[in-house]
């Protein structure tokens, strides 16, 4: 770089901007209804919202990991306890979800195998296939044959039926 520069091409901008006098000495409408507008709807808007955020920071919410506490089953339900029919329907669905969940991810993670093991799919896959076989049939033992508009009602009288039908079949097998 040169040493003998040029200062009269490249000059230096001023450091502040000059501030230009009014002519009159009426106030602008416009400052005065922004700062009424600021003290009058700003100001509690922002100190109530701000408010609201250091409660909630307080104690945090978090929606995907809340827990319901479990309910009675229906069959500890008493007799015309609409209440209790409704909270089992709801543990029930829950149940149902997080068991549909449980299936979903060990078929995932029987997907990814494959995909990394490739053609030794078969031996080094073993577990994760005998996993899912496992959840599957534990899905299906509960929730197959409901159909879409299955609910506790009807997933207790399957329960029931199956448990009637292995207590019949372990009397046969002693005869």
């Amino acid at each position: 770089m040169p040493e003998d520069r040029d200062w009269e091409a490249y000059k230096v901008p001023p450091t502040r901007t000059p501030v230009g006098e009014r002519a009159t000495s009426v106030p602008n409408p416009v400052d005065i209804l922004q700062t009424v507008f600021n003290y009058v709807v700003d100001a509690p808007v922002t100190f109530v919202r701000e408010w609201i955020e250091r409660q909630q920071s307080k104690n945090k919410f978090y929606y995907y990991h809340q827990k319901f506490r479990r309910v009675p089953d229906l069959s500890e339900c008493l007799e015309g306890d609409y209440l209790c029919f409704y909270e089992a329907e709801a543990q029930w669905r829950r149940d149902r979800m997080v068991d549909q969940e449980i299936v979903e991810i060990v078929r995932e993670r029987l997907g990814a195998c494959k995909q990394r093991e490739g053609p030794n799919q078969f031996q080094n896959c073993a577990k994760e296939m005998e996993l899912l076989a496992q959840v599957t049939k534990a899905y299906q033992d509960r929730y197959g044959d409901l159909g879409v508009h299955g609910n506790a009602r009807t997933c207790l009288m399957k329960q029931k039926h199956r448990m009637i039908e292995e207590r019949k079949a372990k009397e046969n097998a002693s005869q």
